[in-house]
């Protein structure tokens, strides 16, 4: 009650400087974030509305469906720097809310689009090197992925997915030396092994990262969940980076 009640104070918004219930005030939600035609595959924004881009047409991706709140640009790019490197985690909140109304607003979407977006039963984020957690002091994809299944009511395992290589910064890579980076990078934890196999036994799962630029790195993990038993991987991204042609 405490915590409901310290969410509705007013605070100035991180990106206007208006004050407003929030770190992220619903104007610049509504200006900065705008619903926008999205390949339902991957997420990438497309110029007109369809189905899938023309990337997922000729290698579709393992995860089945991908939910994402806005491009990773001005201002979000200052937004979740400020939250990954600087350790705002006070952002988080403001930031699963964006992603929390993408996912409310797609599955509106969806049943004009007739692709219904079907609720998971599993929450799971995607997992850093235990060396880069340790640099860090938190997993960002974590912190957004227990909060928005706190408000759907759904179950979060932090534990499901472990990241088995501490493979170089993908930022430096191309696309394809992205993908041959992670090759193998992801597997179930094996202190839990027994206990996550159970979890994902037919389940269907979304997958939670805070920024997709190639998808190379969702592609591993959700490959890796589906291995493990998972019956479907559908990927909840906060930010896309968009094509560059569309830069």
């Amino acid at each position: 009650m405490l915590a409901g009640a310290l969410a509705q104070l007013p605070s100035q918004c991180e990106v206007c400087h208006a004050w407003d219930a929030g770190l992220v005030c619903r104007a610049c939600r509504e200006r900065h974030a705008p619903a926008r035609p999205r390949c339902l595959r991957c997420g990438l924004a497309l110029g007109a509305p369809a189905a899938t881009c023309g990337a997922c047409q000729s290698d579709p991706p393992p995860y089945q469906r991908t939910v994402c709140a806005l491009d990773y640009g001005f201002p979000w790019d200052h937004l979740i720097t400020a939250f990954k490197f600087q350790r705002r985690v006070e952002l988080a909140a403001a930031l699963a809310t964006l992603l929390d109304e993408a996912i409310e607003r797609e599955a509106g979407q969806s049943l004009e689009r007739g692709a219904v977006l079907v609720l998971p039963q599993l929450v799971v984020p995607v997992p850093l090197a235990p060396a880069r957690l340790a640099e860090r002091g938190f997993n960002q994809a974590w912190e957004l992925a227990r909060r928005i299944a706190r408000r759907r009511r759904l179950r979060a395992r932090p534990d499901a997915l472990q990241r088995v290589l501490d493979t170089p910064a993908q930022a430096t890579l191309a696309s394809a030396e992205r993908r041959r980076n992670l090759r193998n990078a992801f597997a179930p934890a094996v202190s839990a092994r027994t206990r996550s196999a159970d979890r994902l036994a037919g389940a269907d799962v979304a997958l939670v990262d805070d920024v997709m630029t190639t998808g190379a790195t969702a592609r591993e993990a959700a490959a890796a969940l589906l291995r493990d038993g998972a019956r479907s991987v559908q990927l909840w991204v906060l930010a896309r980076t968009p094509a560059p042609a569309a830069a």
